[in-house]
């Protein structure tokens, strides 16, 4: 498995070391291989939104993969409920963070079952991007892995994004996994981009 790295800015400008494993630069803070693999992003707590669809549990196998020994990933998932004119909210409330809390379990267990490290599951009550914020800044996460469906245009607008909220919303860092068959389109540019130099 490769390992997830955070650049480590020392100085002005971080520097590569090109072989051996020794720093060629003559700057200070200049850091070597083996020094750079001691800052390596340690991802202890890896958050995972999930909201019941197979969309979003196509982020498991990535956050697990990421998942070292001593690792915990942590299963979140929002839960709000809609109550019409008349109707307890109180009871509707309790029944939205039922289901989301046997859901959480299920897919724990399945998790586990299939080896997984340390699996821990939480249910917060309200929309969706900011419970999934509050979770990631509350409990610590080193990394939120999650779907995103790849809309664009009039469906992103009417049905909003979640990931795009929560990467507005959040320090913590975000892979962000396209789904298969999601929409892919050609980013707009004015020319060709072209290579510079090769070193």
């Amino acid at each position: 498995m490769p390992a997830l790295r955070a650049e480590l800015i020392c100085g002005e400008h971080p520097v590569a070391d090109r072989g051996g494993g020794r720093d060629r630069s003559a700057r200070p803070g200049a850091l070597t291989r083996d020094e750079e693999r001691r800052h390596a992003m340690k991802l202890t707590r890896i958050l995972v939104p999930l909201d019941g669809s197979a969309l979003a549990e196509a982020a498991l196998p990535d956050a697990a993969s990421l998942a070292g020994a001593e690792s915990e990933l942590i299963l979140v998932r929002a839960a709000e409920a809609r109550t019409i004119p008349g109707g307890d909210p109180v009871e509707a409330q309790v029944k939205v963070v039922r289901v989301a809390e046997e859901y959480l379990a299920g897919v724990a267990a399945r998790l586990e079952s299939r080896g997984s490290p340390s699996v821990k599951t939480t249910v917060w009550y309200g929309p969706a991007a900011s419970a999934i914020v509050d979770a990631a800044r509350l409990l610590r996460a080193d990394l939120i892995v999650m779907s995103t469906h790849g809309r664009s245009g009039l469906g992103r607008l009417v049905l909003g994004s979640v990931a795009e909220s929560v990467l507005r919303g959040t320090t913590t860092p975000i892979l962000l996994l396209h789904s298969d068959g999601a929409p892919v389109e050609p980013l707009a540019t004015s020319t060709a981009p072209r290579e510079i130099s090769h070193a």
